[in-house]
């Protein structure tokens, strides 16, 4: 394990420094110092790239290695558990029983991956179907694109990095990745443990910095052939503007909605949309952020939400029974209290919470909201939720339509016909029926349309966005 004071790059099998800025990291609960990095030159950049295309051309591992090596990952994983679960809660802030299940899903990616790169295959083609083509026969295949560069996001500093790695190195592919700066631990261990496992340094290497001097030069590499990035949609924007024609992976930004009916069941919605709004402090892209309530069972429904809410207990990250520690940063906290403030100053009630302690923002219920609030109309990514009522289904469909966002919204009834219809109508990339926006299950696919980006995550998913498929024709 490297010197706690000392986070260094993977480049080429060798731990370097860098050569750029030093950029503290800091417990994001107690404000200590937990590190330092360095960012990446951009030599280093290049040594990187340049890295990866050399092994990716000259380390041939097969699948079934492949699988070998990432199930070893998962094993190593779960066997430093308990201190990956601490430096998660150290680095992000997010409490102790999330982060634990964190790793628990970072394993689960591995295996998934590993299982997956067995079964990663073409399909035939019948071409011999066509006239005159009787003498031939045709199929497709799945060949690696080469060099895969990422950049994830602070809210899932392990489980994210495994999401984009895993699926990489499963397809045959060589890896440059660049954690957050906010959130560099966690990522610099698993690489550590890959290592570990076996897997040829060359095909892993990992770079610090920030977005603009390490990020957007790694995105825009000409060496780099797939990018997946997850992250705002105005830098996904720009990252795609850069890359031209060559292929990318966009998990952007949304406004995650919600919406419960009068024939849902409330209790459940309650509990699931308490945890969906707030878990992780509302710091993920599909936490509801809209909540629509059909109005007729509003007067019902929200004393039993309010109650969920006020269950949740908030403070220190690594006491276990936290279910809301700090924000990112008290930056970050104070924009989101502003925003708050806001909305009040334009009519809106605050129902519960609005109070901020440092990072710690309550989880924070508004109702009455003008239509253009920035709580309403911009992505929070903070413990905010708003109550909007609704008379129709129609009307709530297109008012979570509305927005330029489509990424993941919940659905919550007991008629079937009407949830079949409202997943068809519902313009986003997922859709949970008797679930809030925020559900998600490791090994399925994940994406979403409009400004929440391009491409879908999900090893099986992901895997087929990191390959190019090639048809190949034989006359007999």
């Amino acid at each position: 394990m490297q010197d706690q004071y000392d986070i260094r790059m993977l480049i080429d099998g060798r731990w370097i420094e860098g050569e750029g800025p030093v950029i503290p990291v800091t417990d994001k609960w107690t404000g200590e110092a937990l590190g330092r990095v360095r960012s990446a030159a951009a030599a280093q950049v290049d040594a990187a790239v340049a890295a990866a295309r050399a092994a990716f051309a000259a380390v041939r591992v097969e699948p079934y290695e492949r699988s070998r090596l990432l199930h070893r990952v998962a094993d190593l994983i779960l066997d430093d558990r308990e201190a990956l679960a601490a430096t998660i809660v150290a680095e992000s802030g997010v409490p102790w029983k999330d982060s634990d299940n964190e790793v628990s899903r970072a394993a689960e990616t591995f295996r998934v991956s590993a299982e997956e790169g067995r079964r990663l295959t073409g399909e035939i083609v019948p071409i011999q179907g066509a006239a005159g083509q009787s003498g031939r026969m045709a199929y497709t295949l799945r060949a690696p694109r080469g060099v895969v560069g990422g950049i994830s996001s602070f809210n899932s500093p392990l489980n994210m990095v495994a999401h984009k790695v895993a699926p990489a190195l499963a397809s045959g592919n060589a890896v440059v990745f660049k954690p957050p700066v906010a959130t560099p631990l966690a990522a610099t261990r698993l690489f550590e443990l890959m290592l570990e496992a076996g897997i040829p340094g060359g095909l892993i290497n990992l770079v610090h910095g920030g977005g603009a001097d390490v990020g957007a030069p790694l995105a825009a590499h000409p060496g780099v052939d797939f990018f997946t990035f997850t992250g705002s949609t105005p830098v996904g924007k720009a990252i795609q503007a850069g890359r031209g024609m060559r292929a990318t992976a966009l998990e952007l930004g949304s406004i995650a909605a919600t919406i419960v009916c009068a024939d849902g069941d409330l209790e459940r919605a309650a509990v699931r949309c308490a945890q969906s709004g707030f878990r992780r402090q509302g710091q993920a892209c599909t936490s509801t952020q809209r909540l629509f309530v059909e109005r007729s069972v509003l007067e019902r429904f929200l004393p039993m939400f309010l109650a969920q809410v006020a269950a949740l207990k908030v403070g220190d990250p690594r006491d276990h029974s936290t279910d809301v520690g700090p924000m990112i940063s008290e930056a970050e906290a104070a924009r989101a209290e502003a925003w708050v403030r806001e909305a009040e100053a334009k009519g809106a009630r605050v129902l519960a919470g609005g109070e901020r302690r440092g990072a710690v923002l309550a989880p924070t219920v508004l109702a009455e909201v003008d239509p253009g609030s920035k709580v309403l109309c911009e992505e929070i990514f903070a413990p905010v939720l708003t109550i909007l009522p609704f008379d129709t289904l129609d009307e709530a469909i297109e008012r979570v339509n509305a927005t330029p966002f489509g990424l993941a919204a919940g659905l919550f009834t007991r008629d079937l016909s009407r949830a079949l219809k409202a997943a068809e109508r519902l313009h986003v990339g997922v859709v949970h029926l008797n679930e809030a926006s925020s559900t998600r299950v490791d090994l399925m696919p994940f994406g979403g349309v409009k400004d929440s980006g391009v491409g879908v995550e999900g090893p099986r998913y992901a895997m087929r966005e990191m390959t190019e498929e090639r048809l190949v024709t034989i006359t007999l």
